[in-house]
């Protein structure tokens, strides 16, 4: 695995010290001159070590495995890892799928097989999978959000520019890695499929779809230059991010969310953005959930929704969650994967 690791710059606030000081004074003050070198000696292995970095960030990838990878953008250390199936060829262009974690949650847990099923959906299709982490002011990179517009955490509070973030970390991928440029998706869990939104209103130039799970669309202003097809799976039962629109009781109060745009007001939009010109049309219904879909759309986009009628703020399919029990109705991932593949 590669693991490039960029240490945190240091402000070189002894320089205004050391100014200070008589040249006299620092020639006979030892243990200061001691001191002031051994400080410059680590600011100049800081800056090695951001060479060595981003180096390592944009090394070729050749062969399937697990890597992960830091990055500093926008003067924070940010980590994503890359997952490589065994089917991969560095001479056959791959899909790329962006999958991004939930609000408090980090880049290992979106991985987790038994949670979300992506690596093995990855093995399965032949994509490439990135996990990248949101923004956490913990240095294990836990307990982490993304700036999604009116959602979530210190990511919003702060204005984390997580769009740069995620879209350096595609462009990384795409150096490192022989990606189908046309077929480069987003996904997502709560505010993770919040954040798959935010990248289809302001990266409609990379992005091809995505397709958000029990997170609807918060952006402030979407205006995507190119068609984004958008699938939205949501349960009927959601606790958090509720159905008909609002922070539902399974989010705690102190968590000062936003009030979430409903489910029927995300697909609209995204539907009259999209410029689809019929009404949607129901392509799936069994029991426990259906799917609606909008199409044709312009540039052959299209919007779709499948609902479940439980399973809560779950990933449908996964053998677990953190909380409620996942809906087996229909499974995210294959749902996801037969709508990107129509794109």
């Amino acid at each position: 695995m590669i693991r490039p690791v960029v240490c945190a710059i240091v402000l070189p606030l002894f320089i205004g010290f050391a100014a200070s000081l008589s040249p006299s004074a620092i020639a006979e003050d030892g243990p200061i001159r001691q001191r002031l070198k051994e400080r410059m000696m680590q600011r100049q292995q800081e800056k090695a070590n951001e060479h060595e970095n981003a180096a390592g960030a944009e090394a070729r990838i050749v062969r399937p495995g697990d890597y992960e990878f830091t990055i500093r953008h926008d003067g924070l250390e940010r980590q994503y890892r890359v997952h490589v199936p065994a089917t991969y060829r560095p001479a056959n262009p791959a899909p790329l799928l962006v999958a991004l974690h939930g609000g408090g949650g980090n880049m290992d847990f979106q991985a987790d097989d038994e949670r979300y099923g992506l690596i093995s959906k990855s093995e399965s299709e032949g994509f490439i999978a990135v996990f990248p982490n949101g923004y956490s002011k913990r240095n294990s990179g836990r307990l982490a959000t993304w700036n999604a517009g009116t959602c979530c955490g210190a990511a919003r509070d702060e204005n984390v520019d997580d769009v740069g973030f995620l879209r350096r970390v595609v462009a990384n991928v795409t150096r490192q890695i022989n990606i189908d440029r046309r077929r480069i998706y987003a996904t997502g869990m709560s505010n993770g499929g919040m954040m798959s939104y935010r990248l289809a209103c302001e990266m409609s130039d990379v992005i091809r779809a995505i397709a958000a799970v029990g997170g609807t669309d918060n952006t402030t202003g979407c205006h995507p230059k190119h068609p984004v097809a958008v699938l939205h799976i949501h349960a009927l039962d959601d606790s958090h991010v509720l159905f008909n629109g609002g922070a539902g009781p399974g989010v705690p109060r102190k968590a000062a969310v936003t009030d979430f745009t409903s489910v029927p007001d995300t697909t609209a939009r995204w539907a009259g953005l999209n410029s689809c010109a019929t009404p949607p049309k129901r392509i799936l219904e069994k029991a426990g959930a259906y799917c609606d879909l909008h199409a044709p759309c312009r540039s052959t986009s299209e919007v779709q929704l499948c609902v479940t009628e439980t399973g809560g703020h779950s990933w449908p399919g996964a053998v677990r969650s953190r909380g409620d029990t996942p809906s087996q109705a229909i499974n995210a991932n294959d749902v996801m994967w037969d709508f990107f593949n129509r794109q």
